[in-house]
């Protein structure tokens, strides 16, 4: 197909709005809030055309748009290509609170009940459903959906249109996203975990002072109200953990893209 050949079919204004919204898609399938399954399909498609019609004048001022079908697929994959990696770094946080969920769960002994969690539409126990659906309040409360909106029309600064980006810094800050997750989960429930093995060390070293007691029959349910004690008692910090980590998420989300 010759460049006027697919001028003709889509024209310019709406080859570039295209490329525009390929950056913006992976925000509605990684990012948290906006890739929630609590928000329907069809809601999630209305507004990311409305952001990219936003966004467009901005993203498409000063550059020209491919109309030749091989650059311009080029370009289409780049794009996708940079939102995927911002949307993941951002995905990140959220992660790192449903995987602290899931270790309590563990701990706990709620990882026998899995259900459908609401949030990600996948398999969660109890904490890991709780601490999802409080990461996407909190989120909501600080105003975290319109910091990544503007995180990402900043995307434009760090990588036009017409740029591309280097792949080294964004590969790097992608796996350094990934290896934090464990790690942050970690500093969210250190506390509890401690406390759940003081318990676990307690009713062993009741289980040697009283043999003939049921140790796992009495274990669990005191086990699950401590458990539930103190996920009351910290989740207001884990709240405050989540509301100050979303700014610095978002500049490491915009230090993954670079000009190559």
């Amino acid at each position: 197909m010759s460049d006027a050949a697919l001028e003709s079919v889509i024209g310019a204004p709406i080859a570039g709005f295209l490329l525009v919204l390929a950056r913006l898609s992976p925000l509605f399938l990684l990012a948290p809030i906006f890739s929630s399954s609590l928000l329907p399909r069809r809601v999630r498609g209305t507004i990311a055309v409305g952001l990219a019609i936003g966004l467009a004048p901005v993203a498409l001022q000063g550059v020209r748009v491919p109309t030749d079908p091989g650059p311009y697929a080029e370009m289409l994959v780049k794009e996708l290509l940079v939102g995927a990696a911002f949307a993941y770094v951002l995905m990140g946080l959220l992660t790192a609170l449903q995987a602290a969920g899931t270790l309590l769960d563990l701990q706990i002994g709620f990882a026998f009940g899995a259900t459908v969690d609401p949030v990600t539409g996948n398999h969660g126990a109890i904490v890991a459903q709780i601490y999802g659906l409080v990461g996407v309040a909190v989120l909501i409360a600080v105003g975290a959906d319109s910091m990544i909106i503007q995180g990402l029309a900043r995307t434009y600064d760090a990588v036009p249109l017409d740029g591309f980006p280097n792949m080294a810094v964004l590969v790097s800050g992608v796996l350094a996203a990934l290896s934090g997750i464990l790690i942050a989960a970690i500093e969210v429930v250190a506390p509890m975990l401690l406390v759940l093995l003081l318990t676990d060390a307690a009713f062993g070293m009741v289980s040697r002072v009283v043999p003939q007691m049921n140790v796992f029959a009495v274990g669990f349910p005191v086990k699950v109200i401590v458990g539930m004690l103190f996920l009351a008692i910290t989740l207001p910090f884990t709240a405050g953990w989540l509301a100050d980590r979303i700014a610095p998420t978002v500049g490491d989300a915009l230090r993954t893209l670079r000009v190559g």
